[in-house]
C-alpha cells in the first residue's frame, strides 16, 4: 500500500519530531483526525508529561492532551528508533541564528541524520522548521540519500512551513491554510494529502523552494513594517507627536493601508529571526538585503531606546536610573501566552541592571524566570498588585498582558514607562501616575 493509499485509510502513522509550540499542536490534530501519532522530543521531562495527559504550553488545554492520550493512538517517546514504524515523519525543530547573526542549521542536519539512520523504502518526510530556500532539497535529501535510498524512487520529501500564532483564538493549527512545496512532484501530492486529511485547506505550490521562501517573505512583511512604525516612533516623540494617535488616524482609510504597531522590539522565534536566514543566503548569491538588514537595525535597537527613555523619565523627577527600584511588567513577547522566545523584556532588565538599576520583574504567565539561549536572569514574579506596584520608582510596561490593564493597579505608582500604549491616556492624571510613552 502506497503511503498515499495509508493517508486516504488514515492507517499511516505520523511522526513529529519535536513537541514544542509547533510540533505539540501537529501531533493533536492530526491524532483528532484519527491518525496513530507518534510524538518525539529530546526533552525527557516533556515526554513525561505527555504520557500523563499533561501541557506544558497554556494555549493548548491539558484536556486535548488528556483525550489524546486516551484514544490510544498518541505515543510520546524519547526513543527515535520508533521512527522506523512511522509512515510520514514531520521535522519541527529550532532553527536559531548563530552569535554573528549565521543560521544554524545544526538542528535539522542532526535529526535528517536521525532519520537517515532508520530511513525504509515508502515513506514521507517533510520539513516544518523555518529556514533558507534550498535547504530541503540541498540539504536534507543529500543526507537522506547517503542511504542509498533516492527521491521519489524510495521517500518522498518536502517542505511545509509553520504558522503558529500562539493565543490568537481567531486562528488554530487546523484552521490556518497550509503551504507545501515538495522537492518533486510525487512528493508535493503526498504531503499535500496528509494535509489535507488533518487541515482545513492545503496550498500548494510547485518547489520546496518556493514554500521556504513564502515563510521568509511573511515574516519579512512583518519586520519591515513593525521597523519603520518603530522608527517613526522615536522620529515623532521628537517631534513631541503621539505615534499611536497617528497609527490610529491612518488606518481609518479603507484601502492601501495595514496598521503596524511599534513596541521594546520584537519576539517571537520567527520575526526577529528568520529575516536573517534570507539576507545570509542572499549574500551568498552575491547581493544585499538592504531592507532586511536596515529593519533588524532599527528593530534591535528597541530595547536600548525603552531603557534611555527610562531613564529621562526618572530625570524628570530628580532621580538617577542608578539605585533606582524598576519593576518590569511583563517577560513574555506577547500579550496573554507564556512564550517567552527572543522577548525584548530580558533586553530591558539586562540593560537596566548594567545601568545600575535594581529591578524586578512582573508576568503572571512566569511564575519564575528560566534560562533561554541567551539570558538566565534567576528571577522570580513579584504579585501582581497595586500593594508591590507602590515600592518602585517606575514601572516599564514591556508586555500587553490584560492583567495590567486593571487602573485600580496603579493607584499609588509615582511613573509609567510604557512601551505599549497599554495605559488610558486619562490615568496619568494628577490622580493617577506620571505615563511618559516608549
Amino acid at each position: 500500500m502506497s503511503i498515499v493509499e495509508k493517508i486516504a485509510a488514515r492507517t499511516a502513522r505520523v511522526g513529529i519530531i519535536g513537541q514544542g509550540y509547533v510540533g505539540l499542536p501537529l501531533s493533536l490534530v492530526f491524532c483528532e483526525a484519527g491518525f496513530p501519532v507518534t510524538g518525539l522530543d529530546v526533552d525527557g521531562a516533556k515526554i513525561e508529561r505527555l504520557r500523563r495527559g499533561e501541557s506544558y504550553i497554556k494555549h493548548i488545554g491539558p484536556e486535548r492532551v488528556k483525550a489524546a492520550v486516551a484514544t490510544g493512538r498518541f505515543t510520546a517517546s524519547t526513543d527515535f528508533d520508533l521512527l522506523r514504524e512511522c509512515d510520514a515523519i514531520l521535522i519541527c525543530v529550532p532553527t536559531p541564528l548563530g552569535k554573528h547573526r549565521e543560521p544554524d542549521n545544526s538542528y535539522i542536519h542532526r535529526t535528517a541524520e536521525e532519520i537517515a539512520r532508520r530511513l525504509r523504502p515508502g515513506q514521507l518526510v517533510i520539513l516544518e522548521s523555518t529556514t533558507y530556500p534550498g535547504t530541503t532539497d540541498g540539504e536534507v535529501q543529500p543526507i537522506l540519500e547517503k542511504t542509498g535510498l533516492t527521491c521519489p524512487r524510495d521517500f518522498l520529501l518536502a517542505f511545509s512551513p509553520e504558522r503558529e500564532d500562539p493565543g490568537n483564538p481567531k486562528f488554530s493549527t487546523k484552521s490556518i491554510p497550509k503551504v507545501v512545496g515538495g522537492v518533486n512532484a510525487p512528493s508535493t501530492e503526498a504531503a499535500a494529502a496528509l494535509y489535507r486529511s488533518a487541515l482545513d485547506q492545503v496550498v500548494p505550490v510547485s518547489t520546496a523552494r518556493v514554500a521556504e521562501s513564502a515563510k521568509l517573505l511573511e515574516n519579512i512583511f512583518r519586520s519591515v513594517n513593525i521597523a519603520l512604525v518603530n522608527e517613526l516612533k522615536v522620529i515623532l516623540e521628537r517631534m513631541g507627536i503621539d505615534v499611536w494617535e497617528v497609527i490610529e488616524a491612518a488606518k481609518t482609510k479603507p484601502f492601501g493601508f495595514m496598521p503596524f504597531y511599534p513596541g521594546p522590539g520584537l519576539g517571537g522565534h520567527c520575526i526577529p529571526l528568520d529575516p536573517f536566514y534570507l539576507s545570509w543566503k542572499a549574500a551568498e548569491h552575491g547581493e544585499w538585503a538592504r531592507f532586511i538588514e536596515l529593519a533588524g537595525e532599527i528593530n534591535t535597537r528597541m530595547p536600548r531606546y525603552v531603557v534611555d527613555r527610562t531613564m529621562h523619565a526618572l530625570n524628570e523627577d530628580g532621580k538617577a536610573l542608578k539605585g533606582a527600584k524598576v519593576l518590569v511588567l511583563g517577560l513574555s513577547y506577547k500579550a496573554n501566552v507564556d512564550d517567552d522566545r527572543e522577548s525584548p523584556s530580558y533586553e530591558i532588565i539586562e540593560l537596566l541592571k548594567e545601568r545600575g538599576a535594581i529591578v524586578d520583574y512582573c508576568d503572571p504567565h512566569f511564575p519564575e524566570s528560566h534560562p533561554t539561549r541567551k539570558h538566565d536572569l534567576g528571577m522570580r514574579s513579584v504579585p501582581c498588585t497595586a500593594e508591590a506596584f507602590a515600592a518602585y520608582d517606575a514601572l516599564v510596561v514591556s508586555t500587553a498582558h490584560d492583567a495590567f490593564k486593571d487602573p485600580s493597579l496603579f493607584r499609588s505608582v509615582k511613573l509609567v514607562v510604557d512601551s505599549r500604549n497599554l495605559l488610558p491616556p486619562l490615568l496619568g492624571t494628577e490622580e493617577g501616575p506620571r505615563i511618559t510613552k516608549a
